[in-house]
């Protein structure tokens, strides 16, 4: 009956009818466009950074986001602040996390199992629940540090909905990674306070 109905009435009336059948009226429609993927790389500062002011643009438009943050605990300054917007979801994480070199050989195996099983549980839920933007932020960093399988991340990326956009961070992307990613920025470090001995500050590094 819908298909027949479809046939009958102009394209701008389709258009309409399928928004209000998605329950997304007064929403852009991510579907009418093919979701790329960016990786933000690099030993400079600013790669997180880069991937939540584009979470911020596409909530403004209209799209739904969903956010985890791999290595990093709930209390991150960016996301006391964008929890705030409706279209932004985050996924909790650790309550406590540490850097993967401070972390013992059982620790390591640890986290590998809880992040690839963070991760199957993120992306169905993206899937699942028809987000537009997914944000895996410091995702490289835990290939790097052998806490996450790269295979897994790549056999996803090449099966994801295609509407889906999806934003990587995290230094030393690998090839295969670098193959599968329509957008790759890299940033380069000039200066950083670090080496003159400024530690990370609240609201600016964390």
């Amino acid at each position: 009956m819908c298909c027949s109905l479809f046939v009958t009435v102009p394209r701008t009336e389709r258009l309409t009818l399928f928004c209000m059948s998605r329950k997304m009226t007064g929403r852009r429609i991510m579907e009418r466009q093919t979701g790329c993927v960016h990786i933000y790389c690099g030993d400079g500062k600013g790669k997180t950074t880069c991937g939540m002011g584009l979470c911020v643009r596409a909530a403004g438009f209209g799209y739904r986001v969903l956010i985890y943050q791999f290595m990093k605990d709930n209390g991150t300054s960016e996301r006391k602040a964008m929890e705030k917007i409706p279209e932004i979801t985050f996924v909790p994480g650790l309550k406590q996390e540490k850097f993967s070199f401070q972390m013992t050989d059982q620790e390591k195996q640890e986290r590998k199992q809880f992040y690839e099983e963070k991760f199957r549980e993120v992306t169905q839920k993206a899937e699942r629940e028809g987000y537009d933007v997914l944000f895996l932020d410091e995702i490289i960093y835990t290939i790097r540090a052998g806490l996450f399988d790269e295979d897994l991340l790549l056999c996803w990326l090449k099966e994801k909905p295609e509407h889906l956009e999806v934003i990587l961070t995290g230094q030393n992307p690998g090839e295969k990674l670098i193959a599968c990613a329509d957008y790759v920025s890299e940033l380069k470090k000039i200066r950083h306070p670090f080496d003159r001995g400024l530690a990370a500050r609240d609201g600016i590094e964390r």
